[in-house]
């Protein structure tokens, strides 16, 4: 997609197809300062003074000026009570309007920044929450699909300013955006890809062939090498599927004395049946997402290597497939992670947690100054946080809030939940170090405990089980992956201080 930006007013040329966000209440009057050419103003002024358009957050109307104004064809979006505004709120809006625009058949559009006159907000963060809604809004899904009516795409985006001085803060959150939407897309192509099409080794192929494009370093550990790390905890859940397990280790940067090392860890079960505590029939379809952990990590490590940040950033993602099988890891059984630690298996469908076992323990060996694991890792998060935010745990105070902070900044919100000792009590085992499921209550919460117990760093955990996927259309991501996590810990890296 070519992206330009133009020094002018919005509006000013003949047939173009415009999008302009107003705040509640805001009337267009002469004294208002607005990127916009007179005319259009005008018209626009007379059509608020009609009262039909209130300028609610996520209301859009379609207008022809018809002559009266040069555009073509104006998307008037709501962008609700100005004192409102966040950067979220020129995301979802963005969205709205590329949405609208495709299914008009339009394919070249021309912007304002929203937000662009709000204290407390810059230029540049302003254009990359305009742009990002844009390019995440007009992702599709659809390479499975046979031939058919040929969709419309985005071809041209205008971003209008109105001073030349403006223009490297616009033009740098473009660029921030053109790459963390890619990153975004990367995480939701590899989660909707279907279980067939992506198992392990191919996941294992499109993180290398990333790597191999983003100049990361990328290193693939075969069942072989795996099992030489001691990593008996993704074996063992890897042992009822036909298909091998794969360790994934991306690589940005280089260690040294005077920068940082953050490793993120994403779970990779490229299909979860839930093995022989087989999970019901309805809905198991969705398991395909089960790797969206991994996902979010390749397409983090993506753009981090495109932004180029002053650290060292390590992707971990162990991955397998969870089926049944008459080889496959029983209730009861017990096993030995990287650690060397032992676990009671209790349900094999608590298995996400015992392959990031092993994951974590294997980024010890990186000393990190972080760690972020990130897993579609339990129903008992969703039933606590439904689809808005992920649950949030750790070791380490103020990792979480640098974590909280980025999720607000992103519109990946995070919600911090508890791993107290009473949690750890619950997964107490007679027979082994540590048992794989605590019960029913508190199942989230006893899963970040599980976890606690197989790193000794600074430490967060993300939970993106309600978070991870959408089973309707949302504002900025069409039915299906969302790609959570990947601008989170993009900003993470961006915000990061020794």
């Amino acid at each position: 997609m070519q992206i330009d930006v133009k020094i002018g007013r919005i509006g000013s040329e003949i047939d173009t197809n415009v999008i302009i966000g107003l705040f509640k209440g805001d009337q267009l009057e002469e004294t208002d300062s607005m990127v916009m050419e007179s005319a259009l103003r005008r018209y626009l002024h007379g059509m608020l003074k009609l009262g039909d358009f209130k300028g609610d957050e996520q209301e859009v109307a379609v207008l022809y000026p018809c002559g009266q104004a040069p555009p073509g064809r104006v998307i008037l979006l709501g962008l609700g009570p100005r004192n409102d505004f966040c950067l979220e709120t020129a995301r979802r809006a963005s969205g709205i309007a590329v949405k609208r625009a495709l299914k008009l058949g339009v394919s070249e559009l021309s912007t304002a920044v929203h937000g662009l006159d709000v204290p407390d907000f810059e230029l540049q963060e302003c254009t990359q929450a305009t742009v990002e809604g844009l390019l995440l809004g007009e992702y599709r899904y659809d390479c499975h699909k046979s031939a058919g009516p040929e969709r419309t795409r985005l071809e041209n985006l205008t971003v209008v300013i109105q001073q030349r001085a403006q223009a490297n803060e616009v033009r740098d959150g473009i660029e921030t955006a053109r790459i963390t939407a890619a990153g975004t897309a990367l995480a939701r192509d590899l989660s909707n890809a279907p279980g067939n099409a992506l198992p392990p080794r191919k996941l294992a192929s499109a993180a290398r062939k990333m790597a191999a494009d983003s100049d990361l370093k990328c290193r693939v550990l075969t069942r072989k090498d795996i099992e030489k790390e001691r990593m008996g905890a993704l074996v063992a859940v890897n042992a009822g599927s036909e298909e091998p397990p794969r360790f994934i280790v991306l690589e940005y940067g280089e260690p040294s004395e005077d920068r940082d090392t953050l490793v993120f860890v994403g779970k990779g079960i490229t299909f979860d049946s839930g093995g022989i505590s087989i999970k019901s029939s309805g809905g198991m379809e969705e398991m395909k997402h089960d790797m969206s952990g991994a996902a979010a990590v390749i397409g983090a490590m993506q753009s981090i290597a495109m932004l180029k940040p002053p650290l060292h950033v390590v992707g971990l993602v162990p991955a397998t497939e969870n089926l049944p099988d008459g080889k496959a890891l029983k209730p009861g059984d017990i096993i030995t992670a990287l650690s060397g630690k032992t676990i009671e298996v209790i349900n094999t469908d608590a298995e996400g947690r015992l392959v990031l076992a092993d994951a974590l323990g294997y980024a010890e060996r990186f000393s990190p100054a972080a760690v972020i694991d990130l897993a579609t890792l339990t129903g008992a998060c969703v039933v606590a946080l439904g689809h808005a935010a992920s649950g949030m745990m750790g070791n380490d105070e103020p990792l979480q809030e640098r974590v909280r902070k980025a999720g607000e900044t992103t519109g990946e919100r995070v919600w911090p939940l508890p791993i107290w000792k009473d949690y750890h009590d619950q997964i107490k085992s007679h027979i082994a170090d540590v048992k794989n499921t605590g019960g029913r209550w508190g199942g989230a919460l006893t899963a970040g405990a599980f976890l606690e117990k197989f790193i000794e760093r600074p430490w967060v955990h993300l939970d993106i089980a309600g978070t991870a996927y959408t089973e309707s259309s949302k504002s900025y991501c069409p039915k299906g992956a969302t790609g959570v996590g990947v601008r989170l810990l993009v900003q993470l890296v961006r915000d990061w201080k020794p």
